[in-house]
């Protein structure tokens, strides 16, 4: 990165939770030192458990820049990770995802639940709408080695197909099977 050049961002969707399958372990931390690798910044929900956790671990470790957001409640049940570059602690939901959308370039998702979905579906929803800062458009892309993604990408072809996401915004939401691909969706215009 050149000097004076804002820094990129890209937040990970993640789980709090591990999942069953240690291969969700392995990406996260993979993807985690990848980007501190390449100098790019991770925007995440700030929790230390899951796979939250051992992303947020393996990028500083790496000697990356991490910042968490976390709601106050979720503080307690999610337990915030005290390690990192920036901690920010917000009232609610709402404003944790409207934090972390502002801070970053484009959006990753790893293997995660409901919260993980609702995060992804918003943030293209926002760039969908044009709502992003200036409407800048943010890409979305789910991070998928395993094929854990391939049912919602399906998913999402059939609301093209069928309709309901028009064609010229199909791309909002991209899955990538491998690291590499995911950078070079999230960054093929802004490198």
């Amino acid at each position: 990165m050149e000097t004076g050049e804002a820094q990129r961002r890209v937040a990970v969707f993640c789980s709090s939770s591990l999942g069953n399958e240690p291969a969700y372990a392995e990406l996260a931390a993979d993807l985690g030192r990848r980007l501190a690798d390449e100098g790019i910044g991770v925007v995440f929900g700030g929790g230390r458990i899951g796979l939250m956790g051992v992303m947020a671990d393996a990028v500083m470790a790496a000697g990356g820049e991490v910042i968490g957001v976390i709601p106050n409640f979720l503080d307690e049940i999610e337990v915030a990770h005290q390690g990192l570059t920036e901690l920010h602690l917000v009232n609610d939901m709402h404003e944790r995802k409207q934090l972390m959308y502002s801070l970053s370039d484009g959006f990753c998702a790893l293997p995660g639940g409901l919260g993980t979905m609702e995060e992804l579906f918003e943030a293209a929803t926002w760039t969908q709408l044009g709502l992003h800062e200036g409407g800048r458009y943010k890409p979305v892309v789910l991070l998928d080695e395993d094929g854990f993604w391939k049912t919602l990408a399906e998913f999402h072809a059939g609301l093209v197909e069928n309709g309901f996401v028009k064609p010229d915004k199909a791309k909002i939401i991209q899955r990538a099977g491998s690291i590499d691909q995911a950078l070079e969706l999230l960054y093929q215009s802004s490198s």
